[in-house]
C-alpha cells in the first residue's frame, strides 16, 4: 500500500481531553482485526495522557492519511468537528458510535457513520462484545494504612505504601483497593465481615500491610504478599510468623524501601506455590482441631481469684 492510502484509526481515546475506557479501547482492538484481516494498512492515535510512547495528534501528517476511522463513544462535541477540520481531505467514517443528535455538524462531518445506536434505528452490540479474546491477568486485593500512629518513630507506613503502589501499578494485574474497616452506610465499604470475606474468596493475591489483611486473606485460602510498615518488625511480622506464612517482607530503615527484586520474588510465589499454602492454613484456621489462639484461654482467666497477679500479658496457645 502507498503510504497515502494508510488509514488513520482514532477515537475518544485519542484526544487530550478525552478518556480512554476499558469498552473504547476492546472496541479498537475489534476494528484493529477486522483492517487487519482484510490487508489494510493503518496507525493508531492515542492520548498523551494515556499512552505517552504511542502516536498522538501532534504527531500525525494529516497528508499521510486517505482515510480516518473513528472508533466508540458518541459523535458529539467540538474534539469530534476538529478531527473534521484537520482531515477534510479524507474520507471519514464512524463506527460502532451513539448518535445523539444526527444533524449536529460532528455526525453530518462523517461520510457514513455505522453506528452502534442512533434516533430511528435498531440498536446494534456494541464493538467491545466481539473483540478478541484476551488472557487472563491475576485479581489482586491491595490493603493498605497509613495509620498506626502508636509506633511513633518506627513508622513506615507512607514510604511502604508509595513503594507498593507505585510497584503494583506496573504488574500487569487487575488491582483492587479493599478496606478492612466495616460501615454500614457507606455503600463502597462493606458492611460485615462476611462481605468482605466474599470479596477476598475471589481473588488470586492480596497484598497489604496491615495484620487483618493477612489473616483474613489466608482464613479465605488466598495467598498474601505481607509488607511490615513498622521499622524492626511488628505485628505483621509476629502474625506472620503465628500462621507460618513466609511471604513477609521488611520495611526496614527509610533508606531501605522494600526491594523490587524480593516483592517479585514472592509475588512468583504467592501465584504458584503459595496458593496450595494458603489453603492448607485455611483450612488449619477452619479444621476441627484448630491451632489454638488467646481466646482458649480466656475462661480460665475469667475465673481466676481476682488479685492474683495483675494483668500479665500470657504467650498464645
Amino acid at each position: 500500500m502507498r503510504g497515502r492510502d494508510r488509514i488513520l484509526v482514532t477515537g475518544w481515546f485519542s484526544f487530550l481531553h478525552g478518556e480512554a475506557t476499558a469498552g473504547d479501547v476492546l472496541a479498537l482492538m475489534r476494528v484493529e482485526r477486522v483492517l487487519r484481516d482484510a490487508g489494510l494498512a493503518y496507525d493508531v492515535v492515542w492520548s498523551p495522557g494515556f499512552r505517552a510512547d504511542g502516536a498522538h495528534f501532534d504527531d500525525v501528517d494529516p497528508a499521510a492519511y486517505s482515510r480516518l476511522v473513528f472508533v466508540c463513544g458518541p459523535v458529539h462535541g467540538p474534539q469530534v468537528e476538529e478531527v473534521h477540520r484537520r482531515f477534510a481531505h479524507c474520507v471519514r467514517i464512524a463506527v460502532g458510535v451513539s448518535v445523539v443528535d444526527p444533524r449536529s455538524p460532528a455526525v453530518t462531518g462523517f461520510h457514513r457513520v455505522l453506528a452502534r445506536d442512533a434516533p430511528g434505528t435498531a440498536p446494534g452490540p456494541d464493538l467491545a462484545a466481539r473483540a478478541p479474546a484476551l488472557s487472563k491477568v491475576p485479581v489482586v486485593g491491595v490493603v493498605l494504612t497509613r495509620g498506626q500512629q502508636e509506633y511513633g518513630g518506627r513508622r513506615r507506613h507512607e514510604e511502604v505504601a508509595a513503594v507498593l503502589t507505585r510497584w503494583l501499578a506496573g504488574r500487569d494485574c487487575a488491582r483492587l483497593e479493599l478496606e478492612t474497616r466495616l460501615d454500614a452506610h457507606d455503600w463502597r465499604l462493606c458492611g460485615t465481615p462476611a462481605q468482605l470475606e466474599s470479596v477476598l474468596a475471589r481473588l488470586d493475591l492480596v497484598v497489604t500491610d496491615r495484620l487483618h489483611g493477612l489473616v483474613l486473606a489466608l482464613r479465605a485460602g488466598v495467598p498474601v504478599l505481607a509488607v511490615d510498615p513498622v521499622e524492626g518488625g511488628a505485628k505483621v511480622t509476629a502474625q506472620a510468623r503465628a500462621c507460618g506464612w513466609p511471604a513477609l517482607v521488611a520495611a526496614g530503615r527509610p533508606d531501605r524501601a522494600p526491594a523490587k527484586e524480593v516483592l517479585e520474588h514472592w509475588w512468583h510465589w504467592c501465584l504458584t506455590d503459595g496458593r496450595a499454602v494458603a489453603a492448607r492454613i485455611g483450612a488449619g484456621f477452619r479444621a476441627a482441631d484448630p491451632v489454638p489462639d488467646a481466646a482458649d484461654g480466656l475462661v480460665a482467666a475469667l475465673r481466676a481469684a481476682p488479685g492474683s497477679g495483675g494483668a500479665g500479658v500470657a504467650p498464645d496457645g
